[in-house]
């Protein structure tokens, strides 16, 4: 499991290596897609009031865009979200994340 940063566009989920410190540009989640591609993610939210608690899961099949021209609407998406890539624009690359099947929960 592995936290990351996204942007949604359908059902497509995106996700790119940023610049934050790492020991390797090369990291285990993008060997991890170049052997198997299927891939889950989960997003939940926790909060003190046990009647508003949900999760959601989206399973799907990954790809990796390093093509620069592949990679700058997933960037532009990601951008809108998060000011910090606004200012530094992450090198990539990208994962798409093509979501097959949502799952999902809530307390209320």
């Amino acid at each position: 499991m592995v936290p990351f940063t996204f942007a949604l566009d359908g059902d497509v989920i995106y996700t790119v290596v940023d610049a934050k410190p790492k020991s390797t540009r090369d990291l285990r989640r993008l060997s991890n897609i170049r052997r198997d591609p299927r891939v889950s993610v989960l997003a939940d939210c926790y909060e003190e009031d046990w009647t508003a608690l949900w999760w959601v899961r989206a399973d799907g099949e990954a790809a990796i865009l390093d093509d620069p021209a592949e990679m700058t609407g997933p960037l532009l998406l990601l951008a809108g979200r998060y000011p910090q890539y606004q200012a530094s624009p992450p090198a990539g690359p990208v994962i798409a994340i093509q979501v097959n099947r949502w799952t999902g929960w809530s307390a209320s």
